[in-house]
């Protein structure tokens, strides 16, 4: 692929650059930075960051107003830009603005063998939101030989011509680094839901159970495959720094990797990883634990540390399966999780009590109702105070903010003030 900008957006981005690096530059990103990792590290008493992620409200927080190049490849590398940029000037929160330029491999994967169409629906204000699967398995009974192992392969040429393109481009300013993850489709009941539908993996733990347990295995199987493949083939950068496991859940930490390694050398045993299973919240303990547990369990063993949770609360599984979970290191405390006992199960655990506050709160009104706010996050410090657990504050699944941006730099003041009264 031919990398070619104009004139004038190579000038932009280099002055969008200069910018990001002079922020990340910052004494204050160096504090923010030891705040992520002394909670990571497990350190008793570290005070809690506190960061919103904002790309599903872009709609407000990266209009389209804020662009000036019209290249599909340079606008990407300037809404990039612009997102750290914008996290510093308009939210304040506890991002730390990168001081690299991030890529990664340019790799070809292809999950099932099998295409499985999506459909997308646009909201009231024509942003795109919500979607469907036209799931290709409507009832496990009948097996499911139409779907295959995954296929994979990177494009070494490719990616070392874009990142020769980058390194010229932002010469002198800020270096390129790649970046990975560990490659395989780890949140396994996600990745099932696209091959079936709720309701037919519902039944099927019923009425096919071993078929149930075939295709949980094919799935484990193919991140674990991909994973090693990734690991052989010298892809993986350890992830112990400022890049994220579960949205905008930070990685920073000393404990990984445990021994000296060098690049192209990386081990799964040198990385974060993150899994989840919001499909399953209508499962009981007991079916959790015999269909799903067993397979994320397996792959679990393979890495660092494990990040687990999305929006499912964590309670129900803890003490059956996922207080079992190994390397597990951080843990969503979503709004519908019982926080009481999730305090109680991880005090003294060394595990990140990573609460998600509850975005209706910021979303739903034009104004924020600036008390609400501050009572939720003084609830989660009132549970977990004089108790050895380290805490993190991370917001999430805000789709609108109604145009009004000062909303999310309020709440990150007011999330800030009610630390300080304990901290």
């Amino acid at each position: 692929m031919a990398y070619e900008i104009s004139k004038s957006e190579r000038v932009r981005l280099r002055e969008l650059a200069a910018k990001q690096s002079e922020i990340a530059s910052l004494p204050v990103m160096g504090q923010r930075r030891k705040l992520w990792t002394d909670v990571n590290d497990g350190k008793t008493g570290s005070r809690p960051p506190f960061a919103i992620e904002t790309w599903t409200f872009d709609r407000d927080f990266m209009p389209a107003s804020i662009f000036q190049c019209t290249s599909q490849y340079a606008r990407s590398l300037e809404g990039s830009f612009l997102r750290n940029i914008r996290h510093h000037e308009i939210l304040n929160d506890d991002h730390v603005c990168p001081d690299t330029v991030d890529m990664g491999w340019h790799l070809s994967y292809d999950e099932f063998g099998i295409k499985v169409p999506v459909e997308y629906v646009k909201d009231g204000e024509g942003v795109t939101l919500g979607y469907h699967f036209n799931c290709p398995i409507t009832d496990l009974k009948d097996g499911f030989d139409m779907v295959k192992p995954s296929t994979f392969s990177v494009d070494r040429k490719s990616t070392l011509e874009e990142k020769a393109f980058l390194e010229e481009l932002f010469s002198g300013i800020m270096p390129v680094a790649m970046r990975s993850g560990v490659f395989g489709s780890t949140c396994l009941t996600q990745r099932l839901m696209r091959l079936m539908s709720m309701e037919t993996f519902f039944m099927a733990m019923y009425d096919c159970p071993e078929n149930l347990h075939g295709i949980m295995s094919l799935l484990r199987d193919n991140a674990l495959r991909m994973s090693k493949w990734a690991e052989a083939e010298g892809l993986l950068v350890v992830n112990n720094g400022n890049q994220c496991t579960c949205g905008t859940c930070f990685n920073f930490t000393t404990q990984l990797p445990r021994r000296e390694v060098v690049p192209g050398k990386v081990r799964l045993s040198d990385m974060w990883a993150g899994m989840d299973s919001q499909e399953t919240v209508g499962v009981s303990p007991e079916l959790f634990h015999e269909f799903c547990f067993p397979y994320y369990s397996s792959l679990a063993e393979m890495f660092g540390f494990v990040y687990w949770g999305c929006c499912e609360p964590a309670d129900p599984i803890w003490e059956t399966s996922l207080g079992k979970l190994p390397n597990l290191k951080a843990v969503s405390i979503s709004r519908w999780a019982n926080q009481n006992y999730m305090a109680e199960a991880l005090s003294g655990r060394k595990i990140v009590y990573s609460r998600k506050p509850n975005p209706n709160l910021l979303g739903v009104d034009v104004e924020l109702n600036e008390e609400a706010w501050a009572a939720e996050i003084r609830e989660t410090l009132e549970i977990t105070r004089n108790k050895d657990i380290q805490l993190e504050f991370v917001v999430r699944d805000v789709y609108s903010m109604h145009g009004n941006l000062e909303k999310a730099r309020r709440a990150a003041e007011i999330a800030r003030r009610e630390i300080d009264r304990y901290f």
